[in-house]
């Protein structure tokens, strides 16, 4: 099947993921007015988003901030939290191996979630639209970014976060992916796993590691139930 890059393609993945981006949108605002409670200003939690456009590891990383910094464990739990894009990059090797190196390295920057699902159904429809997935990305990206900016600014105003509920932010937002990632009896003993794992840590562990083990446990034992 031939693929090419087209500039209408971009802008048809960008009309197209642009009703999801704005949904994305309402959990940029939260990772903003979170990241002004962590200590970072303005400035540093809208580069942060421009720069790795990965919202559940940039909330894990929020989460995991602290003084003195814990470099090894943000960077740790974020590679196992982004490992997936590994796989959903492999999966896009059929259509764009006919691509440029630009076209295919600067598309991959802006997968996410949302923009490799509809850019993986667009390819299987046979469209040859090898642009979809960096306009759809880009319309993530945009909100992403734009929302980021906006949260961050109204964090600064909010003073304290326990005044309004907003500490309970981050919790929220996790249970709701966890929602949405579950996918039956077959993730139980993985998240059961991960829970207990994650309880005994908190327990045993200074800081947050018990994020980090918690998260392997769950996917060592994904891993072994998969083989």
């Amino acid at each position: 099947m031939s693929v090419s890059f087209e500039r209408s393609d971009v802008v048809a993945g960008f009309r197209t993921c642009l009703p999801v981006a704005v949904g994305v949108g309402g959990y940029g605002i939260a990772f903003g007015v979170l990241s002004r409670q962590a200590g970072l200003s303005v400035a540093e939690a809208t580069l942060m988003s421009a720069t790795v456009l990965a919202g559940a590891s940039q909330l894990i990383a929020v989460e995991l901030w602290d003084a003195p910094l814990p470099v090894v464990a943000i960077v740790v739990t974020t590679l196992v939290v982004n490992l997936r894009y590994v796989l959903m990059g492999a999966s896009l090797r059929p259509w764009f191996e006919d691509l440029s190196p630009l076209q295919s390295y600067g598309s991959l920057f802006f997968v996410t979630d949302e923009s490799w699902a509809l850019s993986i159904a667009d390819l299987r429809t046979g469209s040859g639209r090898g642009g979809f997935l960096l306009g759809a990305g880009l319309s993530i990206w945009v909100l992403w970014v734009a929302t980021t900016a906006i949260g961050a600014a109204a964090g600064g105003a909010v003073g304290n976060p326990k005044r309004y509920g907003l500490d309970f932010v981050l919790t929220g937002i996790f249970v709701i992916i966890a929602v949405g990632l579950w996918r039956g009896r077959e993730d139980l003993a993985p998240w059961a796993v991960a829970a207990g794992f994650a309880i005994l840590g908190a327990e045993m562990l200074p800081g947050r590691w018990y994020i980090l083990l918690g998260g392997l446990a769950g996917c060592l034992v994904a891993v072994i139930r998969h083989d």
